[in-house]
């Protein structure tokens, strides 16, 4: 009998026509005549011997020896497609642990290596494996080691894996505006009477020390938006989106203030050809503290000889901003806002069209 590449491939027909001969009992109705036996049946029946006998010869040619003497057996086409079909299907559950991984692409490139005849390449060579080093003893640690390491109450900022996300130097903005050190809104003189609270209550504790933050008035930044999106929505309604703004002129049509990392106000202007202003509002917190001010005073300063309009309710306290900077009222709109508030809103749905004239 003749050997050829082919041959190897019939590994699981052979086996399949092996185990179902060797488990055919007489009362099988194949088995009691060749006049019920099918043709195709009865010529395997009679090669098959020898066809068990050369795939062994040629499987025993093809075995290497391994580093430590172990006998290999390269795997057949058959058992190669086997092994990757079961991985595909019952490994699909779990990734595979890195070893599996490395062994199945392997097998891929077995298989592809053999559809385009490429013989003469070795993908699986024994050789090329080195063993895993011994894993060395593990040594008890020293005492005292986990004492010290749990009398750490704190991390200085920049030790600590914050500071790696955040950075422990200050952001420098390319549309840095203004900076202010002076103020202290409600909210920061809330946060230092908590902290100072805290120390008060675990004296043993060391707190580390308060860096002051200032105010930074900055034009509008991508890393911004999310933050003016919410505070937008919570002051005025839902589904604002400001971000066309990034693409024109945002250093003269926004004033961002940033405390740290949080966004405590904003004002927004439309364009610094129409220079109507859209959207003016501050954080919870930070009321009272001449924020809206500075943002105002920056947007007005950012835009020279143009006249500014707005529109502001009629109820809204910031009617008298706008008048400290020398807006004046030219029309009084019913239901302006009645479209955007909700009906049960303490908001006036009526406004004010406000003109500052330059």
């Amino acid at each position: 009998m003749r050997v050829t590449r082919a041959s190897m491939s019939l590994d699981g027909l052979l086996d399949f026509f092996r185990t179902g001969i060797e488990s055919r009992t007489p009362d099988d109705p194949a088995a009691n005549g060749p006049e019920e036996a099918s043709y195709f049946e009865r010529f395997m029946g009679s090669v098959l011997p020898e066809c068990l006998e050369v795939r062994c010869q040629v499987q025993d040619s093809g075995c290497k020896t391994d580093n430590f003497g172990t006998l290999l057996r390269p795997l057949s086409r058959y058992e190669v497609s086997a092994a990757i079909k079961y991985a595909t299907v019952f490994g699909a559950a779990a990734l595979p642990s890195p070893v599996q991984a490395t062994i199945l692409r392997k097998l891929h490139l077995r298989r592809e290596g053999r559809r385009t005849d490429l013989q003469g390449l070795d993908f699986v060579n024994v050789n090329s494996l080195t063993s895993a080093p011994p894993q060395l003893p593990l040594q008890p640690p020293q005492p005292g080691i986990f004492d010290s390491l749990r009398s750490i109450r704190t991390t200085p900022y920049e030790m600590s894996f914050l500071s790696r996300l955040c950075g422990h130097r200050p952001s420098t903005d390319s549309g840095l505006v203004a900076v202010d050190w002076e103020t202290r809104s409600p909210w920061i003189e809330l946060m230092t009477d908590v902290r100072e609270h805290y120390s008060y209550a675990h004296p043993a504790l060391s707190q580390s020390p308060e860096v002051p933050v200032p105010i930074r008035y900055v034009s509008l930044q991508p890393s911004y938006l999310q933050q003016v999106h919410e505070l937008l929505a919570r002051v005025f309604w839902d589904g604002i989106n400001v971000s066309d703004l990034l693409q024109s002129c945002p250093e003269r049509c926004s004033v961002i203030a940033v405390y740290g990392k949080i966004v405590v106000g904003v004002a927004l202007l439309s364009s610094p050809q129409e220079a109507y202003i859209t959207y003016l509002a501050v954080r919870a917190g930070w009321h009272n503290s001449q924020v809206a001010t500075t943002m105002l005073y920056h947007l007005i300063m950012l835009n020279p000889h143009r006249d500014i309009t707005l529109h502001v309710a009629a109820n809204n306290p910031a009617m008298l901003l706008y008048n400290r900077f020398g807006f004046k009222a030219e029309e009084f709109i019913t239901g302006f806002y009645d479209d955007y508030l909700d009906s049960q809103s303490r908001a006036s749905m009526n406004a004010f069209r406000l003109r500052l004239r330059r």
